[in-house]
């Protein structure tokens, strides 16, 4: 197989048996303790062996608080691919360059790997009676392929970013973070709020270039224009 056919079969062989019971926050960061349970790869490799035990791989993944954005601001960020930026251009277009998204950045801090008896299905099941036992509700338990376990920990994070973004948007919305902002060009009011923080920090010594940046990001210099050059008087 090639590698695409490769971590779509481990796709297909992954599945969560627990699922946090709590959604992304909102205004925080988020830590969930993970657990990929797998079949060790020797034993695949090894049709002779009879012992009967799993790979245990544990961590946490670390979901930094939701950023707002909007596609102006998207097609200000490195690291994308033309495909990306052509599909921003694409939402600009359609819904305006201010239509606020949400973005969700995450940091795999990976932990120990245990061997333990039994076959994989019931040490994830075992795992999670535990985890429910003790109430932790910011806990995943996946079944996975060994030599891709890192594939069924992205997958999760998808599956767990899909399942939490009306949540958090209805947040965001009824604190009134979406809302439009005339006077600085139709940006959201979480930017605009940003964008003060960001003046105060200038005039206590913080960085005007990283100030003009962030102005250029949302495409708003120009509204802005007169209280940053009047930093420098």
């Amino acid at each position: 197989m090639d590698g695409y056919e490769t971590w779509m079969a481990a796709v297909e062989q992954t599945y969560v048996v627990k699922f946090p019971t709590q959604h992304l926050a909102t205004f925080g960061t988020t830590t969930v303790e993970y657990f990929i349970v797998t079949e060790p790869a020797y034993k695949m490799l090894d049709s002779q062996q009879h012992n009967t035990e799993g790979v245990v791989r544990k961590g946490k993944v670390l979901a930094e608080k939701p950023a707002l954005i909007t596609p102006t601001y998207a097609m200000n960020l490195d690291g994308f691919s033309s495909d990306a930026y052509e599909y921003m251009e694409h939402m600009s277009r359609v819904y305006g360059p201010n239509s606020p998204g949400i973005m969700y950045q995450y940091k795999n801090e990976a932990g120990a790997m245990d061997i333990v008896g039994g076959i994989p299905n019931e040490i994830a099941q075992r795992i999670s009676d535990d985890l429910k036992d003790k109430n932790n509700n910011l806990s995943v338990v996946i079944v996975g392929v060994d030599e891709l376990w890192d594939v069924a920990l992205l997958k999760f994070i998808y599956e767990y970013t899909a399942s939490s973004v009306s949540y958090n948007s209805q947040e965001l919305k009824s604190a009134g973070l979406l809302t439009p902002q005339p006077s600085a060009g139709g940006i959201p009011a979480a930017a605009v709020n940003q964008i003060e923080v960001m003046f105060k920090s200038v005039k206590m010594g913080g960085s005007a270039d990283i100030l003009k940046s962030e102005l250029d990001k949302w495409g708003v210099y120009r509204f802005y224009e007169d209280r940053f050059l009047e930093l420098f008087r």
